[in-house]
C-alpha cells in the first residue's frame, strides 16, 4: 500500500524549519500542495519574517512540487483565517492541516511570569484552535478532514521546568479526543503526534549523537500515517529516530468504597487497588467513566 496524496491540499504551520519543513517537504513529495506557514520569529517567539517559510517553498518547487509561503502569526485568528481563504482561493481547497507552531519560554513555576505562561498557552494551544477553526466548517461541507495536533512527552509525563508548554500539549490531547467525536461523522480524523527530534527547540539538551539519530525527517512518516486517506482517529502517536509508539490515557478498575465520613480514610488506605492496572480500560468517550461508577455504585447498593 501506497500513501499518495496527490490533489490534496495542506497547510503545515511552523513550517520554516526543524519538524515542520520536513513534514511540508514529505507532504509535498507525496503529492500535496503545500502551504508553508511560519512567523519566522526566534524560539521565544520574538521577531518575524517570511524568508523561512519562502526558503521551504523553493525546496518544494525545486522539487517539482507546488506550495505557497505565508507568514501569519497562528496567534492572530483572522490571519489564519485569511490563510486559509488564500489556500481555497488558489487550489480549491483544504484536506489536511498540520499544527506544528510552537515556542519555548522555559522556566520553574516559581519563576516563570504569567506573560510567559500565557505565550505557550497562546501558540500551541489558541494558535492550533484557530488554525482549526478557520478549516472546520469547510471539512465538514466536503466531508473530508485530516487535522494533526503536536502535543509533547512533556504534557502527557511531565518535564521540569516547562509548566507552560506541559499544560498547552496536554490541553491538545483533549481538543483531539473531542474534535475526533465530533468530526468523525464528516469524515475528519484528528490525532495527535508527540515527536522527538533534535531541532533547535532542543539546542544544547541532547548529545550530538542523539540530535542525529534523531532528526526531524524521522518523525514526518509519522504525519504522513496520520492524514492518509485511512489514517485512524484520536490517536496520540509518538515518534522518533524512525521508532513510533502510541500512548493511551486509561482508567483502572479502582474500587468502590462508598460515601459515608470514613471514605476519605478508605481512599488513602485503598491506592493499590486504586491504581492496580492490570483491568485498565481506554474510555471511549468522557461519559464512561460516569456510567462505570454509577454502574459501581449501583451494584454496592444491591450487594
Amino acid at each position: 500500500m501506497s500513501i499518495d496524496l496527490t490533489g490534496r491540499v495542506a497547510v503545515v504551520t511552523g513550517a520554516g524549519g526543524g519538524l515542520g519543513r520536513e513534514h511540508a517537504l514529505l507532504l509535498a513529495r507525496r503529492g500535496a500542495k503545500v502551504v508553508v506557514n511560519d512567523l519566522g520569529g526566534s524560539v521565544a517567539g520574538v521577531g518575524a519574517s517570511a524568508t523561512a517559510a519562502e526558503k521551504v517553498v523553493e525546496e518544494i518547487r525545486a522539487a517539482g512540487g507546488e506550495a505557497m509561503a505565508n507568514a501569519a502569526s497562528v496567534t492572530d485568528f483572522a490571519a489564519v483565517t485569511d490563510m486559509i481563504e488564500q489556500a481555497r482561493s488558489r487550489w480549491g481547497k483544504v484536506d489536511i492541516l498540520v499544527n506544528n507552531a510552537g515556542v519555548l519560554r522555559d522556566k520553574t513555576f516559581a519563576k516563570m511570569s504569567l506573560e510567559d505562561f500565557r505565550s505557550v498557552i497562546d501558540v500551541h494551544l489558541m494558535g492550533s484552535v484557530h488554525c482549526t477553526k478557520a478549516v472546520w466548517n469547510s471539512m465538514r461541507d466536503q466531508s473530508y478532514g485530516r487535522i494533526v495536533l503536536t502535543t509533547s512527552s512533556s504534557g502527557l509525563y511531565g518535564n521540569f521546568g516547562q509548566s507552560n508548554y506541559g499544560a498547552a500539549k496536554l490541553a491538545l490531547v483533549g481538543l483531539m479526543q473531542t474534535l475526533g467525536l465530533e468530526g468523525a461523522r464528516y469524515n475528519i480524523r484528528v490525532n495527535c503526534l508527540a515527536p522527538s527530534a533534535g531541532t533547535r527547540m532542543l539546542d544544547g539538551l541532547m548529545t550530538d549523537e542523539m540530535s542525529k539519530t534523531l532528526s526531524p525527517g524521522s518523525v514526518s512518516p509519522g504525519v504522513i500515517a496520520l492524514v492518509a486517506e485511512d489514517a485512524p482517529n484520536r490517536v496520540i502517536l509518538c515518534a522518533g529516530g524512525g521508532s513510533y509508539e502510541q500512548a493511551f490515557i486509561t482508567m483502572t478498575r479502582g474500587t468502590y468504597v462508598g460515601v459515608d465520613d470514613q471514605a476519605p480514610e478508605k481512599i488513602a488506605q485503598s491506592w493499590e487497588a486504586i491504581g492496580d492496572r492490570s483491568a485498565e480500560i481506554i474510555p471511549e468517550g468522557g461519559m464512561q467513566q460516569s456510567a462505570i461508577e454509577f454502574e459501581k455504585a449501583q451494584r454496592a447498593g444491591r450487594d
